[in-house]
């Protein structure tokens, strides 16, 4: 059941531009992730609001058609890195694009066995960003077959090693 508003139009329970899930990024510095989203992922700025000691505290940009929210962590706060899998028309050109935009490259782009190119970007900011193409649409039957084929495995072996690697030298 809809409700109406006092002006008789109908409010959607979730509001135009957004999805059923909005990801927020604190960030020690949101106004750099901005920059970085947008030089890397051709992100736009939607809004910025400022606290009263100029740190941010409310920020939305959207990527594609997803709307992320973003504000600036107190120091008191531990660092809460997010990981976002990010879906593009060319992983590869965005990869890079993510890289000379300054960050790490934590897997390189990699053809997987369900039709997806796959790299792993890790900003400045502690974000890790799987970064997504669909390239082909593989029927399951082929998508088993290749599960168990040799260069299917070692490709899948090298993605999830390079992220074990990553998530490994962040705890030591």
């Amino acid at each position: 059941m809809s409700e109406m508003s006092n002006s008789g139009a109908e409010i959607r329970a979730v509001p135009e531009g957004y999805h059923a899930v909005t990801p927020w990024i604190i960030s020690r510095d949101t106004a750099g992730l901005i920059e970085f989203v947008g030089r890397a992922f051709g992100a736009e700025e939607i809004a910025r609001v400022h606290n009263e000691d100029g740190s941010i505290g409310h920020a939305e940009f959207r990527i594609g058609d997803s709307l992320v929210m973003a504000f600036d962590a107190t120091e008191e706060w531990p660092d809460t890195p997010g990981f976002f899998r990010l879906y593009v028309e060319d992983a590869d050109e965005v990869h890079r694009r993510a890289l000379e935009a300054g960050a790490t490259s934590v897997t390189e782009v990699t053809h997987l066995f369900w039709g997806d190119r796959v790299g792993r970007v890790r900003d400045s900011y502690g974000n890790l960003w799987w970064i997504q193409a669909r390239v082909e649409e593989v029927d399951p039957a082929e998508m088993e077959r290749r599960a168990g084929e040799k260069e299917w495995i070692e490709r899948m072996a090298y993605v999830q090693e390079s992220l074990d690697r990553e998530l490994g030298n962040r705890t030591r």
